[in-house]
C-alpha cells in the first residue's frame, strides 16, 4: 500500500505539470468580459525575437481595393450643388444677376444690331443705344426703388398704377394725342425723340392689382367661389385687352391674358372654370386672327423656308437665315449681314436673330439659360411664401416675362406666328424695358423678404462682421496679441 501511494503522487503531479504546460503554449484567449488571457512562455519568446504569426488579411470590400463612398466624386459633386442650390440667397442671386446679365447683354446687342439702322434714317450709329442706355439707367433706378419698397407699398401702389394706366390708354385713341407705329395705335408722343406705349405698363399694373384683389379674397375666404374668383378679375383683364386690341396690338394682348391665366392658375381655379376661361379667350383669338388678312399671313408663315409669294414671309426667313449663319460660336459681334437691310427690325423683334448670327449657338444657349434662371428663380419665390400677394404678384411676373421671352424666341425660330413682341430686358425699347425692370426689383424685394434670406442678408452686412469682431477682441486677455 505505501508503494502504490508514493507511485500515485508523482502520476497526479505529471498530469497537472502537463496541463500547466499545455496552458502555457496554447494561444491567447478572451476571459472575462473581453480581456486577453496572458501569453504564454513560447509567445512571449517568439514576440521578442521578431517572428509573429501571420494576420488574416484585411477585407478590402466587394472591389478589392480601398472601399469609397458611394457615387465617388460625381456623387460629391451632386451634393454639394444641391446643397448650393438650397441656400437661402440662392434665387435673391440669380434674379438679381439674371435680370442685371440679361440688360447688359441687350444693351450689347442693341448698340450692335441697330447701327446700320440709324445710318438709314441719317442718325449716328450710337442713336439707338443712347436711347436704351438712358432707359436702363432710369429702369435700374426704379429695380433698386421696387427692391426695398415692402410688400404693403407695392399693395398701395397697385391702383393708382392701375387707375393712371387705363387713362392713358384711352389717350392713345383720342385722335391728335396717340401715335401709330407700324400699324399699331398704342402710342403717346412725349416731344423730341421720345415715346411711351402704355399698354407695357399694363401688363405691370395688371399683376399687382390683380395680386392684391386676389390677396385680399383670400384672407376673407372667398376664392372658394367661382364668382369672387372671377369677378373683378376678368371684367378689368378684358377692359385692358380691348383698350389694347382697339390699336391692334395683338402681341400685347396674347401676354395680357397668359398673366390672367397664371393668377387664376393660382388661385386654384376649378379645372372647368380655367377651361371656360380658355376657350372663350380661343374664341375670341381664333376670330381677330380669321377677320385680319396681316394675322393670318403671319400664322401662315410658321416653319416657312421660303419667303412665299410676296414675300410675305420675308422676316421669319431672314431670322432663320441670321441664326443658320452663326454656326457655334458666330461671325464675330458688329459682323452681322443679316442686319444691313436684310432682316426688318433687327434691334426690336428679331434681336435675338443677330444675337444668334453674331454670338452663335453659345450665345444664344447663353441668354436662354439667363431666362430660364430667372423663371427658375421667380417660381421659387412664389412657391416658398407664406404671403398669398407675394406668391400671386411673383407667379404673374414670372409667367408674363417667360411668355413673353418664349412667344418672342419661338417667331425667331420659326415654331410660333410673329407677334410683334420684344425680348424682355434684351430688345430696344424704354417703354417695355422700364416696367420690366420694376417687375424684376419686385422679385428682389419679394425673395429679400423671405426670413431666411433675410437672417443670411443681415449676416452679410460690414457692421454686424465689425460689431462682431469688436466683441470678440474684448473677450481676449489683454496680453494676447
Amino acid at each position: 500500500m505505501p508503494a502504490d501511494e508514493s507511485s500515485a503522487a508523482p502520476r497526479g503531479d505529471r498530469s497537472r505539470a502537463t496541463a500547466a504546460i499545455s496552458r502555457a503554449l496554447a494561444p491567447p484567449l478572451l476571459v472575462g468580459a473581453g480581456s486577453p488571457a496572458p501569453l504564454g512562455p513560447a509567445l512571449r519568446v517568439r514576440s521578442v525575437t521578431g517572428s509573429r504569426r501571420p494576420s488574416a488579411p484585411r477585407s478590402k470590400g466587394r472591389s478589392g481595393g480601398r472601399r469609397s463612398p458611394r457615387g465617388g466624386g460625381v456623387r460629391r459633386m451632386y451634393e454639394q450643388a444641391r446643397r448650393a442650390w438650397d441656400r437661402p440667397l440662392t434665387a435673391y442671386y440669380l434674379i438679381l444677376g439674371a435680370g442685371l446679365l440679361i440688360t447688359v447683354l441687350g444693351l450689347v446687342m442693341v448698340y450692335s444690331a441697330s447701327m446700320i439702322k440709324a445710318l438709314e434714317l441719317d442718325k449716328p450709329g450710337t442713336y439707338f443705344f443712347r436711347k436704351q442706355f438712358l432707359a436702363a439707367v432710369i429702369g435700374a433706378g426704379l429695380m433698386a426703388l421696387a427692391a426695398r419698397m415692402p410688400a404693403r407699398l407695392h399693395r398701395a401702389f397697385a391702383y393708382p398704377l392701375l387707375m393712371g394706366t387705363v387713362f392713358l390708354m384711352v389717350l392713345v385713341q383720342v385722335p391728335g394725342i396717340g401715335m401709330s407705329v407700324n400699324g399699331n395705335r398704342n402710342w403717346l408722343y412725349l416731344g423730341g425723340p421720345f415715346q411711351l406705349q402704355p399698354s407695357e405698363f399694363g401688363k405691370l399694373a395688371l399683376v399687382l392689382w390683380g395680386a392684391d384683389l386676389l390677396a385680399r379674397k383670400q384672407d376673407k375666404r372667398l376664392l372658394t367661389q367661382w364668382k369672387h374668383m372671377l369677378v373683378p378679375l376678368v371684367p378689368v383683364a378684358f377692359m385692358l385687352l380691348g383698350l389694347i386690341m382697339l390699336g391692334g396690338d395683338m402681341g400685347t394682348a396674347i401676354i395680357l391674358t397668359a398673366i390672367l391665366f397664371g393668377l387664376l392658375w393660382l388661385a386654384g381655379a376649378p379645372t372647368r372654370l380655367f377651361a371656360g376661361v380658355l376657350a372663350f379667350a380661343g374664341v375670341i383669338a381664333f376670330v381677330l386672327i380669321k377677320t385680319s388678312p396681316n394675322r393670318m399671313s403671319r400664322l401662315a408663315c410658321i416653319g416657312a423656308s421660303e419667303p412665299g409669294p410676296g414675300d410675305s414671309c420675308w422676316q421669319a426667313v431672314h431670322g432663320i437665315y441670321a441664326l443658320a449663319s452663326g454656326g457655334w460660336f458666330g461671325s464675330g459681334l458688329g459682323a452681322s449681314v443679316e442686319k444691313w437691310g436684310q432682316l426688318p427690325e433687327p434691334h426690336t423683334d428679331f434681336i435675338f436673330a443677330i444675337t444668334g448670327e453674331e454670338l452663335g449657338l453659345a450665345g444664344t444657349l447663353s441668354v436662354l439659360a439667363l431666362f430660364a434662371a430667372l423663371g427658375y428663380a421667380g417660381i421659387r419665390v412664389a412657391g416658398r411664401t407664406e404671403d398669398p400677394f407675394v406668391r400671386y404678384a411673383a407667379g404673374g411676373v414670372t409667367t408674363w416675362i417667360t411668355v413673353q421671352a418664349v412667344i418672342n424666341i419661338g417667331a425667331v425660330l420659326g415654331l410660333l406666328p410673329i407677334a410683334g413682341v420684344p425680348l424682355p430686358l434684351f430688345s430696344y425699347g424704354g417703354s417695355a424695358l422700364l416696367p420690366t425692370m420694376f417687375a424684376v426689383g419686385l422679385l428682389i424685394a419679394f425673395a429679400r423678404e423671405d426670413p431666411a434670406a433675410k437672417a443670411a442678408l443681415a449676416m452679410r452686412r460690414p457692421g454686424v462682421r465689425w460689431k462682431t469682431m469688436r466683441r470678440r477682441v474684448k473677450k481676449r486677455p489683454s496680453g494676447e496679441r
